[in-house]
């Protein structure tokens, strides 16, 4: 039955892609982070579904629709960089400690870089931009929606994993992308004009804290410790949330088992540890083997040649496998977008009309917060929802500023004066153009089926 299912969407969003293609942005990120195919116990779980959308596209891509809907790439400095960063993958491959394990892990990372630039190309005003960012919280909101309740029903006995088969299966991996979901879920709920999505919104944040803290892992905790004052931070009406926030942790703390908070003791005991103290051992090593590899590092995989686990860590990840020069043009995507979006919060501020950007581009960051505090303990690195992030935060500036150049006041229309008897003026008193007559009864506007704006 799932596999039907999975099926009539995939259908479904096949017919999309060429009656709407900007659409297909919408489809692949559906499938990119929810990962439906990844519940099915049939043919359609090993069926290539998301290769199939990106083939699509790219057919799609090729006709006159399409044509009309898009704009080109914009010009940004995160684009530049991004390719940059791209081409130097290449590079260090081609220079790898293990080739074999490199050159298949840059066509897979290839794979997931290659789709994200039909969002640079299809999403072109900020309407889409918006069911972009929904379609986002709404796949990783589902699946912390499912774990939650699973969570709190369990009694948080049991750790929660993502999608099987998927990047974000890992227990660590799946609570880290949860919480950088919930700002996107809090922007949702500000835009919101629908009670009822309203309500499911306001249940999908606690659910997906609690999703995390069903995952047991120490870095999805300090993540959702720094994520929890950010949004504090931001919230509107910080005198309310703060107490329901307290009175959440008051309620859930008691249902936590007694394993869950000896493993999260092991955050100040960590020379106690053997994962943590492995972790940092991997780290030496990267560190040592960067001092006779500073330019190009081991390539992808690398830690099978450096050091006897995996690193860990974004920062150390980048650096030891693509050099000082791979881990700055990375470094300079995230930290950088992280300031943009500081800018562009500032610029909200500056004029009432652009007061959504404020809260787009403080909800974002907040996401890139939990990444950039996250990523210290996983090795996250290649994540597609970082760099699908960089690009929303690129499209959001350029919509921003195109906004911001229109100038906030206008002259005002003429005043109409009441007309005898005291009667407020209607079109019917204002004077006819020369040259057309007066048109009564059924005009043009009034046969069905026609419009006047086209």
């Amino acid at each position: 039955m799932r596999d039907l299912v999975v099926f009539l969407l995939l259908l479904v969003c096949l017919y999309v892609i060429f009656w709407r293609p900007w659409m297909g942005v919408l489809a692949l990120a559906v499938f990119s982070y929810m990962n439906p195919h990844c519940y099915c116990w049939g043919p359609m779980f090993a069926f290539p579904t998301y290769q199939l959308l990106f083939l699509s596209m790219a057919a799609a891509f090729l006709t006159e629709r399409a044509k009309q809907d898009m704009q080109p790439i914009p010009k940004d400095w995160r684009v530049a960089v991004f390719y940059l960063l791209w081409f130097w993958y290449l590079i260090t491959t081609i220079d790898s400690e293990i080739p074999s394990a490199a050159w298949g892990r840059l066509i897979l990372i290839s794979k997931i870089y290659l789709p994200l630039i039909f969002t640079l190309i299809y999403i072109t005003d900020k309407e889409r931009l918006r069911y972009l960012i929904m379609t986002i919280a709404a796949s990783f909101g589902l699946l912390a929606i499912k774990g939650g309740v699973f969570a709190i029903t369990h009694g948080f006995g049991d750790r929660i994993y993502g999608p099987r088969g998927s990047q974000f299966y890992d227990n660590n991996q799946f609570a880290i992308a949860i919480l950088m979901n919930i700002p996107l879920l809090v922007l949702w709920l500000r835009d919101e004009k629908n009670k009822f999505i309203k309500l499911a919104l306001m249940a999908a944040v606690p659910l997906s804290f609690a999703s995390s803290l069903s995952s047991w892992s120490r870095g999805a905790l300090l993540t959702s410790v720094m994520l929890t004052f950010v949004l504090l931070w931001h919230s509107k009406r910080k005198y309310l949330v703060a107490p329901l926030l307290a009175l959440g942790v008051f309620v859930v703390l008691p249902l936590l088992p007694q394993e869950w908070y000896d493993r999260m003791y092991t955050i100040e005991t960590y020379q106690e540890d053997g994962s943590a103290m492995g972790r940092i051992r991997a780290w030496a090593d990267a560190w040592e083997y960067l001092k006779t590899n500073p330019l190009t590092g081991a390539g992808f995989e690398g830690w099978r040649y450096v050091t006897e686990r995996d690193w860990h860590n974004s920062y150390v990840e980048m650096a030891a496998e693509h050099g000082y020069v791979g881990f700055l043009l990375w470094f300079s995507l995230i930290f950088g977008t992280i300031i943009t979006l500081t800018r562009l919060a500032r610029l909200g501020r500056s004029r009432p009309d652009l007061k959504w950007v404020t809260n787009y581009s403080t909800m974002i960051r907040a996401s890139m917060f939990a990444y950039a505090t996250g990523t210290l303990f996983l090795g996250l690195a290649y994540w597609d929802i970082v760099y699908h992030l960089i690009f929303i935060t690129l499209l959001l500036h350029r919509f921003a500023h195109q906004e911001a150049a229109v100038p906030l006041t206008a002259e005002p229309p003429p005043e109409r004066t009441a007309t005898a008897g005291g009667r407020p003026p209607s079109s019917q008193d204002l004077p006819e153009p020369e040259g057309k007559t007066k048109q009564r009864g059924f005009g043009i506007a009034n046969i069905p089926g026609s419009n006047p704006t086209r």
